[in-house]
């Protein structure tokens, strides 16, 4: 196991805890997000882990040795990790290149610049290799920092909202490219987000925090499929949620239903097209059923009366 939680107990505040007794496995070599709504733990537990806080009881055990926190460390942080904050503290009088190799050895300069320009690819910067951080955007700043934590190909990568900064198309390139290169280097991940659905399909475990208190932790098919509550629910994206009383009534198997689980056909519940709008590769629509407005998407544009279904 690379890393154990074991009964963690952290507060900023006496009067009200964070975590209470947080117990978490992470496997080597897995890509794991943590994953909730701002202000639920992501960044804290982060902070934590790379030992740039303390916590008041129980243990963290990295690569079967237990953490201490800045107080015991003179220099905060864990050698075999690197983590990449909001903040990207980057060196300003160096090029791009320089601070993407500042911790590559000099001993052989030609691997180092060869290292420099693989890692320079992978986060999309090839042309910026010899500016100065001040003409970047905050995104490509972020892209450099990333870089220059994987140079040092840590056991344990930490990215506290890594595509936070960037534009949809940079993000997609961005995504695959970095996901491909820890995976091929066996370098494990821990990324913090509130946008699941951009990095899903590179995920092999979904540690959902609410308010401090761990939600759920599974693989991201069933976490998806099987949500623990609506909150889980409503990370995947636009989700349309029931009452215990309303699943009753309606004679429907779960709380939760994403718009592609609603189905426009003959038989079923009558529902009333308020709104369709092209949204790319669906229509959006709004409808009024069974007391209650409902998102459905479609593959053509719906207007008047229409029958819908739910997937069981």
């Amino acid at each position: 196991m690379l890393l154990e939680i074991n009964n963690l107990y952290f507060s900023y505040s006496k009067e009200k805890p964070l975590f209470q007794n947080l117990n978490l496995r992470f496997e080597e070599g897995k890509t794991i997000a943590l994953a909730g709504e701002s202000g639920c733990g992501k960044s804290t537990l982060l902070s934590l882990i790379y030992g740039l806080l303390d916590w008041e009881s129980g243990e963290i055990i990295f690569n079967g040795e237990k953490l201490l926190g800045p107080k015991a460390n003179l220099v905060p942080g864990e050698a075999e990790m690197k983590f990449v904050a909001q903040s990207f503290d980057l060196m300003p009088y160096a090029t791009v290149a320089e601070n993407v190799g500042k911790f590559i050895s000099n001993i052989n300069l030609a691997k180092k610049k060869e290292t420099v320009a693989e890692l320079l690819e992978v986060v999309g910067l090839e042309e910026f290799s010899n500016v100065l951080p001040k003409y970047l955007s905050g995104g490509q700043q972020q892209r450099v920092a990333i870089a220059r934590a994987l140079s040092v190909l840590p056991k344990l990568l930490i990215l506290d909202e890594p595509f936070s900064n960037l534009d949809f198309p940079r993000k997609i390139e961005l995504r695959e490219k970095l996901f491909r290169y820890v995976k091929q280097q066996n370098i494990s991940l821990v990324i913090s987000t509130h946008e699941l659905q951009d990095i899903i399909p590179w995920l092999d475990q979904i540690v959902v925090l609410q308010n401090g208190r761990l939600i759920q932790n599974d693989n991201p098919e069933q976490t998806f499929k099987n949500p623990y509550n609506p909150y889980v629910a409503k990370l995947f994206g636009e989700v349309n949620t029931f009452s215990e009383s309303e699943i009753a009534d309606f004679h429907i198997s779960k709380f939760s239903y994403y718009p592609k689980e609603i189905k426009v056909s003959e038989n079923g519940f009558e529902a009333e097209v308020l709104e369709s709008r092209f949204a790319g590769n669906h229509y959006w629509n709004k409808v009024k059923a069974i007391n209650k407005e409902l998102v459905v998407f479609t593959d053509e544009k719906l207007d008047g009366t229409v029958n819908i279904s739910f997937i069981q």
